[in-house]
């Protein structure tokens, strides 16, 4: 795991996880604007790193849609999978200036942040409540 990320599950140790699920998924959303605009903005100046922002906004996206939470259009995946593929995902946004073999300062920081924060978001949410299975079988 880069080291960024690796610090801020260190630092988010400590922290109460106090974000919900429904903040989890607008926070996502906010992610993935952040990966399109990251691209739009790289791309005059960087095609590579544009390349890798859109990969990145739209495995977050396909993340998104496929949830089981707010926001989530098809329910395949559950909440607490998510949060592991969020790490997944964070290592992957992390070191997608070396996958891609662009040079720039100003994109190799976008792109360590935004898998730092990804990291962050996951350490400090909460986990759902699964209902108990007698609470289950009086749903069904």
């Amino acid at each position: 795991m880069p080291v960024f990320n690796s610090l801020a599950k260190l630092i988010a140790k400590p922290i109460p996880r106090v974000v919900t699920p429904k903040a989890h998924s607008l926070i996502d959303c906010m992610s993935v604007g952040a990966f399109l605009g990251g691209a739009a903005w790289f791309w005059s100046r960087n095609k590579r790193a544009a390349l890798g922002s859109l990969i990145c906004g739209g495995t977050e996206l396909a993340i998104i849609l496929l949830t089981d939470y707010s926001g989530g259009m098809k329910k395949v995946i559950s909440f607490r999978a998510h949060r592991k593929m969020d790490y997944s995902l964070a290592a992957m946004v992390a070191t997608m200036p070396e996958s891609l073999a662009f040079k720039g300062y100003d994109e190799i920081k976008f792109f360590r942040m935004q898998g730092a924060l990804i990291t962050l978001l996951g350490e400090i949410t909460q986990a759902p409540s699964i209902p108990s299975s007698r609470a289950r079988r009086r749903a069904a």
